[in-house]
Formats: structure tokens, C-alpha cells, sequence
């Protein structure tokens, strides 16, 4: 079994469970924010047709996310993008929850928060392997994407929930956000030394 910092298996060591942490509240996050987008929409002025572009061109932003995500992989660092891609993800829903308009400004907006998102579908799929090697890629990968499944499982129903007492959409966006900040601040603490050959 590949073994991190102090020959501590990875998966007991510190930076293992602040990674799965921050991803598991940036990924609850970033999911509320698409499940919740249509009712924030419609909650700013825009009609159903209005608010279901702004969520598929979202979807389109995704994509354009995950072919930017390669450049910017090859200028930072793990720690560093990590926590930069997160931090982006609060910015852009704290955005939407505050902006109150114009409508095509929040469908920028979306978009941008979608760009975000397609970065941070890599980022999850890459943290193992950028911080530990592809030794134990498929195990490390399993126990980090457990509580995030859970997590955004739970979205459907908790972000329903959870607007009506805050007062809306635009409130829980901004509870949204501040969890992905503290996800952000997290992320800090999972930076490792470069995986050694052997861990490849």
C-alpha cells in the first residue's frame, strides 16, 4: 500500500481528509448552485424560458471550463489551483446571489460560474494523481468522491429546504458561497510533496 508523509497510509493522513473535505463542500456547492439557478433566476425578474438558457448555456460554459482546465494545470500548482478554482466558485455565486440584474448579466454570469465548474469536474478527477502518484489512483479516487456523491445527493432536496428559512434563492447562494470559500481556505492545507517515482 502507498504510504504518504511518516509512512502513514494516504488516506489517514491530514492532507487526504482536508482535500476530501474541501472537495465535498465545494462540490455540494457548485451542484446547489445548478439545481438552484432556475428558481434564483426566476426570483431576479426572468421568465422559465429566460432562466432554462441561462442554466443550459451554463451546461456550455462546463465544457469551455474543461478545455481551459490543461493551460492552467501547466502554470500552477496543485495547492495553488486547487485553491483558486474553489475561490472562483464562491466568487461567481457570491455574484449571483448579490447581482440583482440586469438578466443578460446573470446569464454571463452563469455561464462564468459554469466555466468554473468544468474546471473543477478535472481538478477532482486529477487531485489524486497530481498529489500521490497513480499508485493507489483508484482506491484514493473512490474514498474522495464517496462523501462528495453523498453530498450532492442530498442537494435536490436540502437546497429546496434550506431557501425557504434564509429568505430565497439569492440568500442560499450566498450560504453556498461562503461554503466554498471555507472549502477554499481548506485546500490549503492539502498541499504534498511531488509524488515520487514509486507512487507512479
Amino acid at each position: 500500500m502507498y504510504r504518504g508523509q511518516g509512512q502513514r497510509p494516504v488516506a489517514r493522513t491530514r492532507p487526504f481528509f482536508l482535500l476530501a473535505v474541501a472537495l465535498t463542500l465545494s462540490g455540494f456547492a457548485s451542484f446547489a448552485v445548478v439545481i438552484g439557478l432556475v428558481p434564483l433566476m426566476h426570483a431576479r425578474g426572468a421568465d422559465a424560458t429566460t432562466a432554462a438558457w441561462a442554466l443550459g448555456l451554463g451546461g456550455a460554459g462546463q465544457t469551455l471550463g474543461r478545455t481551459l482546465y490543461a493551460a492552467l494545470a501547466r502554470r500552477t500548482s496543485v495547492t495553488t489551483r486547487t485553491m483558486a478554482l474553489i475561490t472562483a466558485g464562491a466568487a461567481t455565486t457570491a455574484l449571483l446571489g448579490l447581482v440583482p440584474g440586469p438578466i443578460p448579466f446573470l446569464v454571463v454570469l452563469a455561464v462564468l460560474a459554469g466555466v468554473v465548474r468544468g474546471n473543477l469536474t478535472l481538478l477532482q478527477a486529477t487531485a489524486v494523481a497530481d498529489r500521490w502518484g497513480t499508485g493507489q489512483y483508484g482506491r484514493l479516487s473512490a474514498l474522495l468522491a464517496a462523501p462528495v456523491t453523498v453530498a450532492t445527493s442530498l442537494v435536490p432536496f436540502t437546497g429546496a429546504a434550506l431557501a425557504g428559512p434564509l429568505g430565497g434563492y439569492p440568500a442560499l447562494f450566498l450560504l453556498l458561497a461562503a461554503l466554498s470559500l471555507t472549502a477554499a481556505l481548506l485546500s490549503l492545507g492539502t498541499n504534498t510533496p511531488r509524488p515520487s517515482a514509486e507512487s507512479v
